[in-house]
């Protein structure tokens, strides 16, 4: 298995912390869902709406071809960044597959869009999903 790059295992983190300790199937697809909607908000002021749907698809189809089983919610996020199609496919998944793509994905999401605009204003973007992500207590463990 490579080594995985200080910006995966953040991401890594990120998801596993969302998720909680208890990884039921509903907790992994709403931290997956949670983190793009997240990472949406961040980018689409920069890039705009279809500047992230692009980076979202072209992430989607990358991941699909290991995980066939999903590719048919990439062929339905035509214009838009469907999360509620992605969300449920994710939950007819096992957890391990799931939290495997949602790793996957996000990754690759990062990467491509490092690919496009560097490390440097990626990272300054993104940066307040990862943190958010990781200062945040897991839902199951909120106060009422």
């Amino acid at each position: 298995m490579p080594t995985l790059s200080e910006e995966s295992r953040q991401i890594v983190a990120s998801l596993a912390h969302r998720v909680g300790p208890s990884a039921d199937i509903a907790r992994i697809a709403d931290a997956i869902v949670s983190i793009l909607q997240d990472m949406d908000a961040a980018l689409a002021p920069i890039i705009g709406q279809p500047g992230v749907v692009a980076l979202y698809r072209r992430s989607f189809h990358l991941c699909a071809s290991t995980h066939p089983r999903l590719a048919r919610t990439y062929d339905s996020a035509q214009a838009v960044l469907d999360l509620i199609a992605l969300k449920s496919v994710l939950v007819k998944q096992s957890e391990v597959d799931a939290l495997f793509f949602g790793e996957v994905l996000l990754t690759t999401f990062y990467e491509l869009l490092t690919s496009l605009i560097g490390p440097s204003l990626t990272a300054r973007l993104l940066r307040g999903v990862w943190e958010l992500s990781l200062s945040d207590t897991p839902s199951q463990e909120k106060t009422p």
